[in-house]
């Protein structure tokens, strides 16, 4: 096994003699994790075929030995996702003896911390990178063939930002674009920091230049990403820069909507609340990370906000923009977290109207202050409570979807997102506030006319379920017109037409992104960890 910690060389021109790109090979690359961890796998994705790699098919199985280059771009947040990656892993080990060639990479957050103990309990993996290196994937990758041994390469500081990277985008329709990577806060339940290093912010320029360079190759709708984006401009000196890039993106032609994950509440300022009133395009959604409504936990956790001031957030942005939807994190079980503390969490979700939650039962993670904390709970202590939150805000979400029915609202038109999509005849999209709606066609729509996705959709909600809307306007409109304002309409766009173009197998003008080709259709999503195969 060979460890480096120096910069890699550049990856091997797969032509011949100048000639076209040589085919090197299929690849799949997984993502466990965060939107962040998504995004570097389009980076990741974008590099493999750039170097000559091409997708696997999908009906492939690694587990056969049928793919040639399997990477997993890792999560270390969360307890689960390290079983995942190992128990997954093992269950690789039969292809890797069906087909000694296929190669096994695996990067990201668990790879920087795990190093050579990923290849000590999987000696089948043969590359094993960090979250300062994506760029080192392809010449990790040859290394290793030559080599004939496993390739680690772990950087401690980051090489190149990785928007430099050429890419293949997740969706034709909407696009992640960093604004910044890592992290200068010192929560004690998280690993980030330690993993992506101290907050590095991309310039204005370079930003706003990639969103138009994905609006020009089809997208419509862009996400600003950083682990904490409204601290952006810290590093250099305007502290005002957050504000002023969602007022700029407003003044992009094409770009209809515009969102950003995650703020931290101890730095959300009103000149972000103003921004986001003032710049239509700027979606009237929030994502505003709770983790628990205890004053007390909240110190322990070192989040540098109390439950006054968090709560004090969400009224003025309620003011503003009175329409706004708007999600949380919460840990349950966090060490030394009382019934009473507990009891203020409850309480402080009561009175936020989350219109949803992403909770997590806290789970030991090494490396991290809270793991060493006096107070770690019990199990069933943690479950219990969790089991109660779920319950609680399952019924303000369902609440607040119920005060949706009769409403029109605008959907963005997806590929794969709901469940649904098998069993009814109805499409799924995300509206403007980011619910999932399931929506009917009129009877009687031509197939030119169908909607596609990318397009926008107007439909009436006619039915609150707890974690979706139903909007079956369109039917009840070519019926007997009893339902008042019911309406159905399609606006079909560019990027319907882009992700038109690359079912067909067409060019669409570039690559939604910095570098690669064409990008494929498929969903985009905010909120949950995840496995994503790809």
């Amino acid at each position: 096994m060979s460890s480096s910690s120096l910069a890699p060389h550049p990856a091997p021109d797969p032509r011949v003699d100048g000639a076209a790109l040589q085919p090197r090979g299929t690849y799949q690359v997984r993502t466990f994790g965060c939107q962040m961890n998504v995004h570097d796998s389009e980076r990741l994705t974008g590099m493999l075929e750039d170097s000559g790699y091409v997708a696997a098919p999908a009906e492939a199985d690694a587990r056969r030995g049928e793919v040639d280059v399997i990477v997993f771009n890792t999560c270390a947040v969360r307890e689960n996702a390290a079983k995942k990656l190992y128990g997954t892993l093992g269950a690789l080990r039969p292809g890797k003896e069906a087909n000694p060639g296929m190669q096994i990479a695996v990067g990201g957050c668990l790879a920087q911390k795990d190093r050579d103990t990923i290849v000590e309990r999987a000696p089948w993996v043969d590359v094993v990178f960090g979250t300062h290196n994506l760029g080192s994937l392809p010449v990790l990758l040859d290394r290793s063939r030559h080599n004939a041994e496993a390739q680690v390469e772990i950087l401690e500081s980051l090489e190149v930002f990785p928007s430099t990277l050429p890419t293949r985008r997740e969706s034709s329709y909407a696009a992640w674009v960093s604004v910044s990577v890592g992290c200068n806060n010192t929560c004690t339940f998280c690993i980030v920091p330690s993993l992506r290093g101290k907050e590095k912010d991309r310039r204005p320029g370079e930003v706003l230049a990639e969103v138009r360079d994905v609006v020009d190759s089809g997208a419509l709708e862009v996400t600003l990403l950083g682990q904490n984006v409204n601290s952006y401009g810290v590093e250099f000196g305007d502290r005002g820069a957050f504000a002023k890039l969602l007022r700029a993106c407003g003044e992009i032609d094409g770009l209809e909507r515009v969102r950003f994950t995650s703020p931290h509440p101890a730095m959300f300022t009103d000149d972000v609340i103003d921004a986001m009133a003032e710049t239509p395009n700027v979606m009237p959604q929030l994502h505003m990370p709770l983790q628990s409504g205890s004053d007390d936990v909240l110190r322990r956790m070192k989040r540098s906000y109390r439950s006054t001031k968090f709560l004090g957030i969400l009224e003025r942005v309620r003011e503003r923009i009175p329409e706004a939807a708007i999600t949380t994190d919460i840990i349950v079980g966090f060490p030394g977290e009382t019934e009473d503390d507990f009891q203020r969490t409850l309480e402080v979700v009561e009175a936020s109207r989350f219109s949803s939650a992403f909770t997590f039962q806290y789970s030991i993670r090494p490396g991290t202050p809270a793991a060493t904390m006096a107070g770690q709970l019990p199990k069933e202590i943690v479950q219990e409570r969790f089991e109660r939150l779920t319950a609680l805000q399952d019924r303000i979400t369902h609440e607040e979807n119920l005060a949706l029915e009769g409403r029109a609202v605008e959907i963005l038109v997806a590929a794969g997102e709901g469940t649904r999509d098998s069993r009814t005849d109805r499409l799924s999209g995300r509206s403007r506030d980011h619910r999932l709606v399931h929506f009917s066609l009129p009877e009687e729509i031509t197939e030119a006319a169908l909607p596609r996705p990318g397009d926008l959709v107007t439909a009436t909600v006619t039915h609150a379920a707890p974690h979706y809307l139903i909007a079956d306007s369109a039917l009840e409109q070519a019926g007997t017109g009893s339902t008042s304002g019911a309406r159905f309409s399609v606006r079909r766009t560019r990027s319907g037409d882009a992700w038109e173009a690359g079912e067909l197998g067409l060019e669409t003008g570039g690559s939604c992104g910095t570098g690669g080709s064409a990008a494929p259709s498929g969903p985009i999503t905010l909120g949950m960890p995840s496995l994503r195969p790809r």
